[in-house]
């Protein structure tokens, strides 16, 4: 599947994020590496790259991730039962990361890179082709050192907005790097059947404040749910659905995740 996927020769490593929107509304992937294997998390990856995602979101399986539903959950349960360590995760990016022309994003708590240490964690993203790091457990006032350790080795922190931020919107926005997460409800990740949220202040007044791009995830499960929430931002960020995808479907999964992924590409283009 791999000469689906390349386009041209080997990547720059890493892929700087703003590539994921320089070509229109970006589709932003999310799934769960290990699940339902390290060999075969390579392969879905592709798929949903051939299907048309502009950036992938791996996430790091933990045993305690406070900010995902039910199905992220059972998901990163499956992986870490199946052995998947964090040395495994980086070597599955770096892999990933020569197959793949789009940018690459490790989706993580704090307490695996606290563990490892900062630099080290950092330096090896860099070395595996990571160009962003999400900590949905790390508050925007406790960043600090942080910040400048990542972007010592060309990593950018990508800073989460949720419908709770109200005042520090403008601030977060100011200091965004890669681009600004928005999320659309309160209450953790899962497809939705609606979201209320005032989604397009949200998105203004972080535009306001800032040039890097916003995406939007949480809830976003539909062709015509991507469709409403690019409408009004830079891209569209899909975790829960691929997930269940992949758990409904397992070692089948990869055909499934190309024609889902191709169907949100459409619905936002």
């Amino acid at each position: 599947m791999s000469d689906t996927v390349n386009r041209g020769p080997e990547p720059q490593r890493p892929i700087p994020l703003a590539r994921a929107f320089d070509h229109g509304k970006a589709f932003l992937a999310f799934l769960t590496v290990g699940d339902p294997s390290i060999a075969k998390t390579a392969e879905l990856v592709e798929a949903l790259v051939a299907g048309g995602a502009d950036l992938i979101e791996l996430g790091i399986p933990f045993s305690d991730p406070i900010a995902e539903g039910p199905v992220i959950q059972a998901a990163d349960a499956r992986a870490l039962s199946a052995g998947t360590r964090l040395d495994d995760v980086f070597e599955l990016a770096g892999t990933v990361s020569r197959r793949v022309a789009v940018p690459l994003v490790f989706l993580t708590y704090l307490n695996p890179v606290f563990h490892l240490g900062y630099d080290r964690f950092f330096a090896r993203c860099h070395e595996t082709g990571v160009a962003g790091v999400i900590i949905p457990d790390l508050p925007f006032e406790e960043q600090g050192e942080l910040l400048d350790i990542a972007a010592a080795h060309g990593v950018d922190i990508i800073t989460l907005v949720a419908p709770t931020s109200e005042d520090r919107i403008a601030r977060i926005a100011e200091r965004a790097r890669g681009f600004v997460y928005v999320v659309s409800s309160l209450g953790v990740t899962g497809v939705r059947t609606s979201i209320t949220t005032d989604i397009g202040a949200m998105v203004s007044t972080i535009k306001a404040h800032t040039t890097v791009p916003v995406a939007i995830g949480f809830g976003i499960g539909t062709p015509e749910q991507a469709a409403a929430m690019a409408a009004v931002s830079d891209g569209v960020i899909v975790g829960s659905k691929i997930v269940s995808l992949i758990a409904q479907h397992a070692d089948d999964a990869a055909p499934h995740l190309r024609a889902y992924a191709a169907s949100i590409k459409a619905a936002i283009t």
